[in-house]
C-alpha cells in the first residue's frame, strides 16, 4: 500500500474544530502526545501529526494541546533579507506594533576586473547599511517588547547579523520555528508572517492501494 503526504496549516482558533472534524470523517480516533507532536490515528488510517508549536507541551492531552495553542503569547516577528526588513509584535493574533522599511543594495553585476571588485564592495555596503537599519528597528520594536517568542524569516545569515547585536541578546533565546521563507518586507508581508508564525502544521498521511 502506497501512502500520501500532505500539510496543512490551520490557525489556533481553528485546531479543536479542525480536530473534531478529523474524528467525523475518519471514524475513531487514537491520540498519541508527547511534548512536541501529537499524533492521531484514525480506523479508516489516515495519520495526522500536529506539530507542537513554540515551547514543549506540559499537558499531554488533546485538551492540552488546544489550550496550548490558545495560549495568550506576545509574539515578535523579525524578517531581515537584503532589500528590506520588518519587525513586528503581535498580541492574540493582532499586530499591536510594526516598523518596516527598504534598503536598495544593488545587484550582481558581469563586469570583470576592478569593475566587478567595485561593485562587490558597494554591494557589502549596501548590505551593511541594511543589516543596521533591520538591526535599529528590531531594538526599538522587539527588544522593549516582553516577548514570549520570536519568530524570524528573510535571509538566514541577514537574520543571525542582525541578532548578534549585543542589545537583542535577550531575544535570542526566544526564537522558535518556524523560519519564515519571505519576499522582502512589506506591511502585507509582515501582517501576513504573523498568521503563518502562529499557523499549527499538520501532517496528513493517508493509506492509498496501489
Amino acid at each position: 500500500m502506497e501512502r500520501m503526504t500532505r500539510v496543512v496549516h490551520v490557525a489556533p482558533e481553528r485546531l479543536d474544530g479542525w480536530l473534531t472534524g478529523f474524528g467525523e470523517r475518519h471514524g475513531e480516533v487514537r491520540y498519541d502526545v508527547t511534548a512536541a507532536v501529537v499524533t492521531l490515528v484514525a480506523e479508516d488510517g489516515e495519520r495526522a501529526v500536529v506539530t507542537v508549536p513554540f515551547e514543549p507541551l506540559a499537558e499531554l492531552s488533546r485538551e492540552g494541546l488546544v489550550a496550548h495553542v490558545l495560549r495568550a503569547r506576545r509574539l515578535g516577528v523579525l524578517l531581515v533579507r537584503r532589500g528590506g526588513y520588518g519587525a513586528g509584535v503581535f498580541a492574540g493574533g493582532n499586530l499591536v506594533d510594526s516598523k518596516v522599511g527598504s534598503r536598495h543594495v544593488q545587484g550582481t553585476t558581469k563586469a570583470g576586473g576592478w569593475s566587478q571588485q567595485r561593485y562587490a564592495r558597494r554591494r557589502d555596503n549596501q548590505a551593511r547599511e541594511a543589516f543596521a537599519a533591520a538591526t535599529e528597528v528590531a531594538v526599538r520594536i522587539l527588544a522593549p517588547a516582553k516577548l514570549d517568542v520570536l519568530v524570524c524569516g528573510g535571509d538566514r545569515r541577514a537574520v543571525d547579523t542582525v541578532l548578534e547585536d549585543p542589545r537583542l541578546r535577550e531575544l535570542v533565546p526566544l526564537v522558535r520555528a518556524p523560519f519564515l521563507g519571505v519576499p522582502d518586507p512589506k506591511q502585507k508581508v509582515l501582517e501576513q508572517a504573523g498568521a503563518d508564525a502562529r499557523a499549527i502544521r499538520i501532517e496528513l498521511t493517508q493509506g492509498v492501494s496501489s
